[in-house]
């Protein structure tokens, strides 16, 4: 789950990139950076929390951190 978010981030952020070559409108552009920033914020929390949640999901006996794994390694 933790690298198909990390994927998820890449694709999200080239797809803005290339977007933002193209666009000649600055709110438009300030736009897609607000977005390239929340992608980026989502991808950190997904990779700090989700080790965080399994670990202590399971010495907790949450019963979804049985089911999810993730932890990226």
């Amino acid at each position: 789950t933790t690298g198909l978010g990390i994927v998820g981030l890449a694709v999200v952020w080239q797809a803005d990139s290339l977007i933002e070559m193209f666009t000649l409108n600055p709110d438009q552009k300030k736009g897609l950076k607000r977005h390239k920033r929340s992608a980026m914020k989502s991808a950190v929390v997904l990779v700090i929390l989700g080790p965080l949640y399994t670990v202590a999901g399971s010495m907790m006996g949450l019963p979804l951190a049985q089911c999810v794994d993730l932890v990226p390694w």
